[in-house]
Order: C-alpha cells, then structure tokens, then sequence
C-alpha cells in the first residue's frame, strides 16, 4: 500500500511533502508531484504537511479521484515517465495535463498566510 497525489495539488505543487519524505520518493512533473509507488514506504510523512489535503493512502482515495492511483504508476512504468530518471519530468501524465487551469491561488490555501495590515505589523526580526 502506497500514497497517492490527487487532482488538489494540480497547478499548486506546495513542496511540503517533498521536504518531509524520508526516501525521496516524490516526483515533480510540470503541474503536480507524483509518488514513485515501487519507492514509498507508507511512512506516512507527507500527508499530514500536504495544505491542500491532496495526498491519500491508496485504499481511502475518494472514488471520484480512484483514477490517480493509475496515474501515478504510469507516470513512472512508461505512461508518460519513460525516461531514466523521473525527476527530470518534461511533462505530466496525459490525464493532468489535459486538466483546465485549477483556479485555487496558492495564499488562499497557505496556513501561514496574512493579510496585508498584519504583515506591516510584523516585526522582521520575529518572522511568523
């Protein structure tokens, strides 16, 4: 049993979970990551940072994005990855990127966003 990346992190690719994963297993392609699912250890690490709640151990995706699972194992078995070293990704799985422009703004979704009259008050010697 592996994690999935769903439709959620499509044109937001936050990075938090690639900072987290103890084995580098997650991979960047141009509009969303992607979790290499012969290199992950279930360690459950990325979905607890993910802000926008994309990531998903692959028995409790939501039936509506039960397609993801696929897409991240063709990704990497030859779908659209068929090249030696994935991190190197010129492109994305078809299905991602025949998506439409997601519209969610990254500050929207930030927990350590601030309105503009807070961050005037911020002292920059104590960053938030």
């Amino acid at each position: 049993m592996t994690y999935v990346i769903a439709q959620p992190c499509v044109d937001i690719k936050d990075r938090a979970c690639l900072t987290e994963c103890p084995v580098d297993c997650i991979y960047e392609g141009v509009r969303t990551l992607y979790i290499n699912p012969d290199e992950c250890v279930d360690c459950h690490a990325c979905e607890p940072v993910c802000p926008v709640e994309a990531i998903f151990q692959e028995d409790e995706l939501p039936q509506h994005w039960e397609h993801y699972r696929t897409v991240d194992e063709e990704f990497f078995d030859g779908g659209s990855a068929q090249r030696c070293d994935p991190r190197e990704a010129s492109g994305d799985h078809p299905l991602v990127a025949a998506l439409p422009p997601q519209q969610v703004r990254k500050t929207e979704i930030s927990r350590f966003a601030v309105r503009k009259d807070e961050a005037d008050d911020v002292d920059p010697w104590f960053p938030l």
